[in-house]
Formats: structure tokens, sequence, C-alpha cells
């Protein structure tokens, strides 16, 4: 079983804040182990019990947050707290540098521990608070460890009612920091950005609690209905996609010669704008990374990779599309160029997938090791720490299996609302088809009482109240022959306990297939030092049934992908011996990254180097299972061996379309093998492959070969001395006509190996579709329609495949 990778795609760093060097709201790192591990600090606390005085507000009619009634003459604001004595809503005229321009007490409801305050328009255009245009608005909260004082006040008074910066019950209150809303749909801005470079202000402790964060910190934009539209949704069966996962930014950064808006490069108009580029490649759903506001503001402001979050997942709210990312960043911008970017993409028949970050948020977690009173009060922190946050069993710390600073408390009732809401919101009105749920394992979480085993929160497929449950529950999963619905898609593992899950999530979730990525690896890359059996490859090119059938999901249930975000590009496989992350900007330098590879230059013969990424892509295109591509992978993208760029929001990082003749050719080639793919369905079964059927009679569907043409037995199957296998389809089973058969014959041997055809049905012949090998490079590699200038022969024609090579037949 493959080992999960470290959490080295947002080290732990971007949420640790250095509390004596106020250079940034991400400056320093502490120390790379995280304060919060089970071994330095006492077990988790068990949940806070749900009694009815917290019960679950109805899912698809929630009213937190600030919105406008149905005549718009008054906006309600409401927040959750079980535990605050008080709250007040500040409200500002403008985002930054001055105070509010009026503040109100709210009232809390004893049944729903929602606290609200209806609020007229007009009185706030009046005099003297004069607010006529946009609406911007933070909380301030008090509770048992920081008691309400009347003296208390931001500039003379701001220690009055000071407990402690945490008590035993995990309290975290502290009025001095303005809270922007959980459910805010826009904010105004990131914490630290080119106007604010001190990230100290939203901290607690001894040296940074008095500080008032108000000026400084984002607030929630009251945002009017917005009626932009976002098109219709695709309806397609998730078996039947090709995703590409890519970083928004970087998609359009420096594409400057596709007809583009040349002054909105990296925003969600030109990605809307790429959208029938990446049709004609034969995309049909892109993957966003994540999308959720994150603190990236002060990206530009200095060449280096110091504090840069460039992947984004760190989020500071759940419901606001990055601002960033909009080419029109006035309040509502965002979100209207979001949707208009959605439409663009549906348009063009392509679903629109987000990657979502709800394990951790961009609160991260202590500063300093063993210290509990620093921490960042920001949002979550400061409304009701112990509900939103897992926190260890005395209350003082996170609960840390993410390596990111702290688990959001996903089995609590209301922080698992918070994600039920914010993806129906993204779903249903900002018009996403599906998402991609980062550590998703966390999700899964349940509070297991001490064992003699373990304790904690650990991993529980079955209980129907996890937020990993609810999501498919509640919302709308797309059904298994397509038509409206969501897909949702799991990176099944996080770090430490039981979080590695591959292959043990509950039906209706499709997972990352990391087991489909190593075998392929392992078996190009290192020979004769990775055990790989002809058993393996050939699981791995049916589907995973090991991994999905047991629990009754298909085979569309694996996402088959040789590279991600997180680690090398394809080119980079197959032409980097190991990582290499220190580099000066603009390649580097990165932190952390995982050390295990499986990578190989090849010698350093760049003629097999592109074959090895031919086969790759070749894997992915010819399993069943649904194909996962990263972002550039098409036409031999390279991060210079770097393989954790987290924080590199540079030139070199970003879709360079400035393509050799090598780099044209493969893109060539991924095209029409994606086409060759959706022309044909025996490649996208939605069942596993049968080789029998309910009689006990033999079928044709499937078939495995030896070089030699026979039918390999148990022995040869299972022996990691064999590197050579091939499989017939019989596409006529599949409602085919054009072709009988599909044959893929696979040679990961370093020498040549002939294999010996298999029948190619009544009256056929072979004709080759493409071969991957360096002689047959070209524009012209994989050919959809075979004529007879790629005439094979017929059963026990002998072809010599080269040494790691991928041939594709078919017979007609």
């Amino acid at each position: 079983m493959m080992t999960p990778p470290r959490r080295h795609r947002r080290s732990p760093w971007l949420t640790r804040w250095h509390p004596l060097v106020a250079v940034g709201f991400a400056s320093a790192l502490v120390s790379c182990a995280s304060p919060e591990t089970p071994a330095e600090v006492p077990a988790p606390a068990a949940p806070a019990v749900e009694d009815t005085a917290q019960r679950e507000q109805e899912l698809l009619s929630w009213t937190l947050g600030a919105k406008y009634d149905a005549t718009q003459a008054n906006i309600n604001f409401n927040v959750y707290s079980s535990r605050a004595t008080r709250i007040e809503v500040w409200i500002y005229k403008t985002a930054q540098g001055a105070g509010p321009a009026v503040t109100y007490e709210m009232t809390k409801n004893g049944t729903t521990n929602v606290w609200s305050k209806s609020v007229s328009v007009a009185t706030l255009k009046a005099s003297p608070h004069l607010i006529t245009g946009t609406v911007y608005y933070g909380y301030r909260a008090w509770g048992p460890n920081w008691t309400y004082v009347s003296t208390w006040n931001t500039t003379t008074n701001s220690a009055h009612g000071f407990g402690a910066d945490v008590d035993s019950a995990g309290n975290r209150f502290n009025p001095n920091k303005l809270l922007w809303d959980p459910y805010a749909l826009e904010l105004s801005h990131d914490p630290v950005n080119p106007s604010n470079a001190d990230g100290t202000v939203f901290a607690s402790g001894p040296l940074h609690r008095y500080k008032d964060s108000g000026p400084f910190a984002p607030k929630g934009i009251v945002l009017a209905p917005n009626t932009t539209s976002t098109g219709t949704k695709p309806t397609r069966a998730f078996k039947d996609d090709i995703v590409y996962e890519v970083h928004l930014r970087g998609l359009t950064k420096q594409d400057t010669g596709s007809g583009l808006d040349a002054a909105c490069l990296g925003t969600y108009k030109t990605a809307g704008q790429k959208a029938a580029q990446l049709a004609s490649l034969g995309v049909t759903a892109v993957e966003f990374l994540p999308l959720h506001e994150t603190d990236n503001g002060n990206n530009d402001t200095v060449a280096s990779t110091a504090g840069d979050n460039y992947w984004g997942y760190m989020n500071l709210s759940y419901f606001a599309p990055d601002r960033r990312y909009a080419c029109d960043q006035t309040p509502g911008g965002p979100t209207r160029e979001f949707k208009t970017m959605v439409k663009a993409f549906h348009d063009a028949g392509i679903k629109v997938l987000v990657d979502v970050v709800y394990n951790h948020t961009g609160e991260g977690g202590g500063w300093i090791n063993g210290d509990p009173s620093t921490y960042n009060v920001m949002s979550y922190r400061g409304l009701d720490n112990p509900t939103y946050y897992s926190l260890t069993k005395n209350m003082q710390f996170n609960w840390d299996n993410t390596g990111v600073g702290g688990n959001f408390n996903t089995f609590n009732p209301t922080a698992r609302n918070v994600i039920l809401h914010s993806l129906s919101y993204w779903k249903d009105t900002l018009g996403v088809d599906g998402f991609r749920f980062d550590l998703a394992s966390v999700l899964g979480n349940i509070y297991e009482h001490e064992t003699d085993t373990h304790s904690g929160y650990e991993y529980n497929r079955d209980n129907a109240n996890t937020a990993l449950n609810q999501i498919t529950t509640q919302l709308d999963p797309r059904p298994e022959a397509g038509g409206a619905g969501t897909d949702f898609i799991a990176e099944p593992w996080a770090i430490g306990g039981n979080s590695y899950q591959v292959g043990n999530f509950p039906a209706k979730w499709r997972e990352w297939n990391g087991a489909f990525r190593d075998t392929f690896r392992k078996d190009q890359n290192q020979l004769g030092v990775e055990s790989i059996k002809p058993s393996d490859l050939a699981t791995r090119f049916a589907g995973s049934s090991d991994l999905y059938s047991d629990d009754g999901r298909k085979p569309a249930a694996s996402v088959n992908f040789m590279a991600a975000h997180d680690g090398l590009t394809l080119k980079d496989i197959y032409s980097c011996n190991s990582k290499n992350n220190s580099q000066a900007w603009p390649y580097g330098p990165s932190d952390g990254g995982e050390d295990n590879n499986h990578s190989w230059d090849h010698g350093g013969n760049a003629a097999l180097q592109r074959q090895a990424a031919r086969n790759g892509m070749a894997f992915m295109m010819l399993s069943a299972g649904v194909p996962m591509l990263t972002g550039g992978d098409e036409f031999l993208r390279t991060q210079y061996c770097n393989n954790n760029v987290y924080n590199l929001d540079s030139d070199k990082n970003w879709l360079n379309y400035a393509w050799t003749t090598d780099q044209s050719n493969f893109r060539t080639f991924t095209q029409n093998l994606i086409a060759f793919r959706k022309a044909h369905p025996a490649l996208r079964p939605a069942e596993f492959y049968k080789t029998n059927d309910n009689n006990g009679n033999v079928m044709e569907q499937h078939r495995w070969f030896k070089p030699d043409g026979f039918v390999p037995d148990a022995a040869y199957f299972n022996d990691p001395s064999q590197h050579a296998l091939a499989y017939r389809i019989d596409a006529t089973e599949f409602g085919e006509t054009a072709v009988n058969a599909i044959y893929v014959a696979y040679n990961g041997w370093s020498a040549n190996v002939n294999f010996l055809l298999p029948w190619p049905g009544t009256g056929k012949q072979w004709y080759r579709v493409t071969d991957t090998c360096s002689w047959a490079e070209g524009a012209n590699q994989v050919v959809l329609n075979p004529g007879s200038t790629n005439l094979i022969g017929g059963e026990a024609t002998s072809y010599g495949l080269c040494g790691r090579g991928v041939l594709v037949l078919v017979a007609k």
C-alpha cells in the first residue's frame, strides 16, 4: 500500500506567525513540527454535545451572514456563537484605515444560539452615518475569558475585562480583534496587504492581545442579490470526463498569444476566455485549485517566495471567491466575474470543479511551541473556538492531523453546517459542478473515546453524522449514468492516525487514486528497485477493483493521475532524479516536498524522457476510471524539478505557452489520445470489466495476454520479474461498430519485446493507432482513423515493441 504524501503542499509555516517579527501575516517559521501534535499535548477533547439550544439549521434555508431583506430596505446580520456573552456588529464606510460609522449590540436567540441585528438601510444612509455606498462590517465578541465592561474601548481601555487569552473551556474571545463573518459572501481585502505588513495585530498573547485589528482586518461586504447567469450545467456522467487540474491564476497569467484580455491575465475573466481552447484539447472538466478567499494579496510586492501563498490552501472564507483572481475587484465584482467565467465553461460543455479546503482554516495554529496563549483571533476562533475547531483534551491547543495548524471541527453539527452551506452556495448560486476535497479523510473524523490503541478524532466511513456522509446525503451526488447533480472527489488521506483511506470512502464518492500513480511510476522508473507485478499493472489498468468494487462503487470512483499540482510535473517525473527545491527565485526556494517521488531522468536522454511521458499520458487515457491531467502536462510543462511550488507565484510556475516543436507535438499526442478515449466507450466502462456472464459462459469483454499471445496464469501475474503485459477489449460488447476490438500492449523492459497479437475477430485485421516509442515521434503519432498504411496484420502477427513503450491497435 502506498504511503500518503507528506503534508508539504502548503507547509505549516503558512499557519504560524513569528510573534516577535512583524514583517507580514506569514512571516517566519517558528518550527517545522506542529506544536499541536498528540505527542506533545494531551489527547483531544470530545466535541461539545449539541442540545436543543444548538440544533442544526435547515440546510437549504440558512440565514447566517449579512443579507438584504426582500425589499432591500433592511440588512439582517446573523452570526452563530453558543459561548459568547456579547457580540456587536461594527459597520464601516471604508474597508481599511478608519473607524466604524456605527456599531450595534446584537441579540441572542437562546434556542438557536444565533445573534441577530436588523439595520435600516435608510438609517445607514442618513446623518451622521452617511453610508451611501458599500456596507462593510465585522464583529466584536466577548465571552467567559474576556467579560464585557462598559468602559472598554480600543484606544485607552483595551485591557478592560481581560481574564485569559484562553480559558479552561477553550474560549478565546478578544474584543480587540475585529472578526470577519464566516458567512461573508465577499471580503474586502487580505489581512496582510500592501497597506498592512503587520500580521501581529491579529494575534492574542501577552505581546499582542491589546492591539486593535479593526483598521486592518478584512471586512465582510453586504452584497445585493446577483442575477448573473452561470449557464446550463453539463450533465455528463463522471466516467466520461477528462479532468484538467490547474491553478486559475497560472492558467492565463502569461498567455499573451491567445486573444485573451491583456489587462486581465490571471483572472476569472481570462480563464473563461480560455474555455474554447481547453474544449479543443478534449477537456470536459476543469478542476481549479482553491478559489475561496485566501491571504495572497502581498504576493506581488516583492520578487521572492517569502510568505507567498500561491496555491491557496489557507482559506479565510468558505463563501467568498478570491478577490485577487478578479479583474473587477470592486465590491460584487469577484462574484459577478466568477459566475460569468462559469457560464463560459458551461457554454463550452465543460464542468467547473473547485478544490475546497474544509479540514483547516487560514487562522492557523499556535505561534510558539508549547504556548497556548498566542494564536490568531480573526474569525471562527474569536466567535466560538470549541465549536469550530477540534481541540486537545485540556482545551488549550488545536488537534492537528492536517499538518497545517489544526483541524476544523467537522463532526460538530454547527461547523459541519458551515461546510454544507458553503457547498450549497457554490453549486446552486455560483454554478459549480463539483468539488475536490483536500485531506478529505478529516471530513470523516468522529470523536473516539480513549482506548488502548488510540484516542481522539478518527476516520469512520460509516457514521451517518460525519461531514463526509452528510455531504452526499444532504446534497445531490451525480448519478453514475449522468444527469443533474454534483461530482464529489476526495483526496483520501491526511496525516497520522488512520487517515490514509484510499479505497475506503463511502458510496457516491470519487477518489484520487494514489495507488494508480505510484504503481505506474515505480514500474517505469524503478525497474529492479521496486517490486511491481503484472497483476498490479492489470488491476490499475482495469479500474482498481481491489479498491472500489467491494463497497459497490464503479470504475469511475477511481480518478487516475500520474501527476498533480502537489509534486513533480509529468515531464519532471521522467527528467529529474530527485527534487530540487532550493533554487533561487523565480524557480524557488520552496521548503518541504516529498523525497520519494519514484522519478528518474532516463540517463539524461531527452527523447527517452518524452517517450516515458507519452507512456504516462497513455496509462491515464487507456485505463478504466477517470483520467486527470495537470495543467501544462499536455505540453510537457516543467517546474525545474521543484516538487513543492506552493509559494512560487512567478512566471516560472505559471503556464508558459511559448512551445518548442517537441512540446507542440506532445500536445497533439495528448489531444488525439483524449479523442481516441472519447471515441471508444470500451475504455470508459460503467461497470468493472467482465470475463464471464452470470451463466458461466466465457465472454470476450476484456482479456489479458502475455507477449507470447497466451493468457497469463497466476504464476505469471504474480511474478515481479515479469514486466510486459497486454490486454484486448471487445469493443462490440460496448456498442461499438466502427472497430471490433482494442488491443493495448505495455513493455516495461528496457529492451525490445515481441508481442504476438491475439484474434482480431472474424474477417478483421489489426491497425496501429499509436506506438509511443521514439521512432514514431511527431505530429502524427496518434492516428484516430488508421488506414492501410497503419495495417499491422491478423492473429499471431509479431510486433516488436521498443523498451518502455506502449502500443495501441484497433481491429476492423
